[in-house]
């Protein structure tokens, strides 16, 4: 686990077809502008999700870091990526809360399920890839990756879109537009720059229209009050470690530090990210390895494990869970440099900004108006990346196997149907969904006729891909394929 870098050429300059593998380095003073780049496009998402899921952006922000150190310990600087907050555990947490969880009950459910991410790595270290494309063809991973984001759909109608319909609607427009009009870095950063926007946007509509008539997160009756609120931010100190959880006076919870309590529910509830998380973090791996011309097979293990170590990690303080981000990827792509020094730069600074209270109440901040435009944006990325997933491996649905146990699970999932276990356990929503597609389809494929079995295993059935020949990587995030618009690696154009 070497920290050591070799000086590429004088440190200085780059040829135009030059190439920074991951164990070499630039200067420190390019390395560090990279670095600061790798944070800019990592940086929309990595706090924006925390706040979906009612965790603390300070927090998450700061653990990223940590996590990010942690993984490129793990693959032996091998795999150059950034540990970001990850958006597939949003359908389940939004599901724990539903049913009365609090962030101590969200957080033990994920760091179960990083563990469970870490042992499926160490699992494919030793037995090879092959074992992870048996159980979980595309046609199954697709439609795990669906029902997280569409299931996500009343979280956006209930709570976020009603607080401010109009300007939910203006950062939706704005969403769309920075992501198809522009190419390049601001393509890469449109959530980022939306959710300026809408700040702005619900800034200048207190001082111009006044307070807004509507009802505040968690709240049934609409209230007066103004989309924007800076007391929080004024009174934060620019340093210290993020708060520790404690009730607000409205009596809702506010986020910090805290540890972690366990419920089999919320478990069951959060554990079909794991299957997403495998993928896209598949995904990502095979997207370096091409770019960098290494081969990182060998890799692919460590690296679904150094995730689930950071989300274990991350969790068991109270912070956000993590997966490697396409962002980061893609500045890699743009630039062609992978030297994991940026990336060591891009923890520490994440870790810097994790350590300023007044940072972590200016995000805490974001109106709910402006997280509706975001997010309703997001979460039908999530789902319509399960589609890509189809798409992309070529799966059959005019075979029964793929069509029947798939359909069954989707709709579970999308719509929340329950299975009543006992009269203390309910087993619902994302989870039956997950176990109806997983098992379902493998007991269609093991009692229909040879015909239809040749039929799943030839279309679809037999590998994982993300994307990679679109120059776009599939991240069960939701916001990659957003952010990579028109970036392709140099190496496929």
């Amino acid at each position: 686990m070497a920290l050591g870098w070799k000086l590429h050429g004088d440190g200085k300059t780059m040829g135009p077809d030059d190439v920074v593998a991951p164990d070499e380095r630039l200067s420190w003073g390019k390395t560090i502008g990279l670095g600061a780049q790798h944070v800019v496009a990592m940086f929309g998402a990595t706090f924006v999700f925390p706040i979906v899921m009612g965790l603390n952006p300070q927090l998450a922000i700061m653990m990223s870091g940590i996590a990010t150190i942690i993984f490129l310990l793990i693959v032996n600087g091998k795999v150059p990526s950034y540990l970001g907050t990850s958006a597939s555990f949003v359908g389940g947490v939004a599901a724990i809360r539903a049913q009365g969880g609090d962030s101590s009950t969200v957080t033990g459910a994920i760091l179960v399920a990083g563990i469970v991410l870490a042992l499926v790595g160490v699992l494919i270290h030793y037995m090879g890839s092959g074992v992870l494309h048996r159980v979980l063809p595309p046609v199954v991973t697709g439609a795990v990756v669906m029902l997280i984001g569409f299931n996500l759909a009343p979280v956006v109608a209930g709570i976020y879109w009603p607080q401010d319909q109009w300007v939910a609607i203006l950062v939706m427009l704005f969403t769309i537009v920075c992501a198809v009009a522009f190419r390049g870095f601001v393509s890469r950063i449109a959530v980022f720059l939306a959710l300026v926007f809408g700040f702005v946007l619900s800034w200048v509509l207190d001082k111009t229209a006044g307070m807004i008539n509507s009802p505040l997160p968690g709240a049934t009756e609409a209230t007066d009050h103004f989309r924007t609120n800076f007391d929080a931010v004024g009174a934060a100190s620019w340093f210290g470690f993020p708060p520790e959880t404690m009730m607000g006076q409205d009596g809702r919870e506010v986020a910090g530090w805290h540890t972690p309590s366990f419920s089999v529910a919320a478990i069951l509830l959060v554990l079909p990210a794991v299957i997403a998380l495998i993928a896209e973090n598949t995904g990502h791996v095979k997207a370096v390895a091409e770019m960098t011309g290494h081969d990182l097979d060998p890799y692919m293990g460590r690296a679904i494990a150094a995730d689930g170590v950071g989300t274990a990690i991350a969790s068991s303080v109270g912070g956000s869970p993590t997966t490697t981000y396409a962002e980061n990827i893609g500045v890699m792509a743009a630039t062609r440099v992978y030297s994991t020094a940026a990336y060591y730069v891009a923890a520490i600074v994440a870790i810097l900004f994790g350590l300023s209270p007044k940072f972590g109440a200016l995000v805490a901040a974001v109106p709910g108006g402006v997280l509706g435009g975001i997010t309703v944006v997001l979460y039908g990325m999530i789902g319509l990346l399960g589609a890509k997933i189809w798409k992309e491996n070529g799966v059959d649905f005019g075979n029964p196997i793929n069509l029947v146990p798939i359909a069954a699970g989707i709709i579970i999932g999308i719509g929340n149907v329950e299975l009543k276990i006992t009269d203390d356990f309910t087993l619902g929503g994302i989870a039956l969904g997950t176990i109806v597609a997983i098992a379902g389809w493998h007991l269609a494929k093991a009692i229909a006729p040879s015909e239809l079995r040749a039929r799943a295993e030839a279309a679809g059935g037999t590998m994982i891909s993300l994307g990679e020949e679109e120059g776009t990587y599939g991240d069960a995030d939701g916001v990659d394929d957003l952010y990579q618009a028109g970036e392709r690696p140099e190496s496929r154009r």
